[in-house]
């Protein structure tokens, strides 16, 4: 009987390096697939939202983004019908991640031509809209819908223990971005000489104006209005809140960036958001734009923005969601 040599089975499926390393040079070369890069730098959209602007049909779109993902340029996550596309940055033990990083930096830095620049912003606007739309028309059913998925009260001990042990140089001012109904605005008024909510539907300020009322809250300023209004443009605020507010938000790393501008030197924002996850029944009943986010991808943006992660803890919630606590600080903390 003929012996057979074993087969070392591992090595064949591993793929091989210079397979890999065409496929990710291939995916790279070509001035559509670019543009993808670009226009997905700091968001996620589907093929028709990126059809729409793009300007290109769906079938051949459709072929350039599974190139692009089989080569670990791009990773998808579906919602129901949809497939939505983001931008995959390879871990930096992975091999080729700083090719990979370099050629996403070399894409960041095309411009993107007028028409495709005006679609864009059309579509965040859209977005913008939408999300306004919902919490005008559902500012009364707010509470239940939150219940749906995070409860203050399930995550509130943990917020209260990051205010207590805060490491910022003072506690003069502090800005809630979407407060919601106010709940966390009592301890915030507590613990700080001036407190300033932000929110950009008029309805949801008005139930936070209303439970500061109730409280007897008289150092709370409201702005109606978003992290590009005028009014932040002069605050230094030693503690930022962005509590469970990204996914509702048309770009989210933009208004995670405009409002880590407002930070005072010594300051910290404070940052809890939803895991990532896939149950798309949250976009029509609880009025998210987005399924959560990998926390990469939000350390990724406070990087961006020029902040350092402090310290972060996750909570388990309903309905299998999953909660991120995130505290930042300015680069300038860890000198």
């Amino acid at each position: 009987m003929n012996s057979v040599a074993p087969t070392d089975l591992s090595l064949d499926a591993a793929p091989d390096a210079e397979v890999v390393l065409a496929g990710l040079c291939k995916a790279a070369a070509d001035t559509l697939r670019l543009r993808i890069l670009r226009i997905l730098r700091h968001d996620a959209m589907d093929v028709s939202e990126l059809c729409s602007v793009l300007d290109v049909r769906q079938p051949a779109l459709s072929h350039h983004l599974k190139l692009m993902s089989a080569a670990g340029l791009l990773s998808s996550q579906r919602d129901g019908n949809h497939i939505f596309y983001r931008r995959r940055e390879l871990a930096g033990d992975e091999p080729f991640a700083a090719l990979q990083q370099a050629l996403l930096a070399a894409a960041d830095t095309l411009d993107l031509d007028d028409a495709e620049e005006t679609r864009r912003r059309d579509l965040q606007r859209q977005r913008e809209q939408n999300s306004l739309d919902f919490f005008t028309n559902n500012a009364s059913r707010f509470r239940e819908q939150q219940d749906l998925i995070a409860a203050p009260e399930r995550y509130a001990a943990a917020v209260n223990g990051l205010l207590d042990t805060l490491p910022i140089a003072a506690q003069s001012t502090a800005l809630e971005v979407g407060p919601g109904e106010g709940w966390l605005l009592p301890r915030l008024s507590e613990q700080f000489e001036r407190v300033i909510a932000l929110d950009n539907a008029p309805a949801m300020l008005e139930s936070a104006q209303a439970a500061a009322a109730a409280a007897e809250l008289s150092n709370v300023e409201f702005l109606l209005g978003d992290t590009r209004h005028n009014a932040l443009k002069s605050v230094q605020a030693d503690l930022i809140v962005i509590n469970m507010v990204l996914h509702h938000t048309p770009d989210p790393a933009n208004t995670l960036r405009e409002a880590a501008g407002a930070l005072a030197p010594g300051g910290a924002l404070l940052v809890t958001e939803l895991c990532e996850h896939s149950q798309g029944w949250t976009r029509e009943n609880c009025g998210d734009l987005w399924l959560g986010f990998a926390p990469e991808m939000i350390q990724d943006w406070a990087a961006s923005a020029g902040l350092v992660e402090l310290t972060s803890s996750y909570l388990g919630q309903r309905n299998g969601f999953k909660l991120q606590l995130r505290l930042f600080g300015a680069a300038k903390m860890t000198s």
